[in-house]
């Protein structure tokens, strides 16, 4: 993961996602470069629009329900008797 945000942190940067910069960043934070996962993403990014991908991103998640900090009690349905019997009646039928 800390390569993908290295890249992000890149681009929102406006420096370009290359692997030198890449290498740079992770050298920077201690930890030691992984050569394959920096060539491996920067092979993954060609032709991919970074900034589209973070707004497509964005509408998903505005797009996902938020959980609250306490579960709400659901409110249990309670069905007819006659509704469940004509339910059966009609897989049986």
């Amino acid at each position: 993961m800390e390569y993908v945000y290295a890249a992000i942190l890149l681009h929102k940067l406006g420096q370009p996602v290359n692997e030198e910069n890449l290498k740079k960043v992770i050298s920077a934070t201690g930890a030691s470069v992984d050569e394959a996962k920096v060539k491996t993403l920067i092979a993954s990014l060609q032709g991919v629009d970074i900034e589209a991908e973070l707004k497509n991103a964005s509408i998903v998640r505005a797009a996902a329900p938020t959980t609250a900090a306490a579960p709400a009690k659901e409110e249990k349905k309670e069905e007819k008797p006659s509704e469940s019997a004509a339910g059966l009646a009609s897989l049986f039928g």
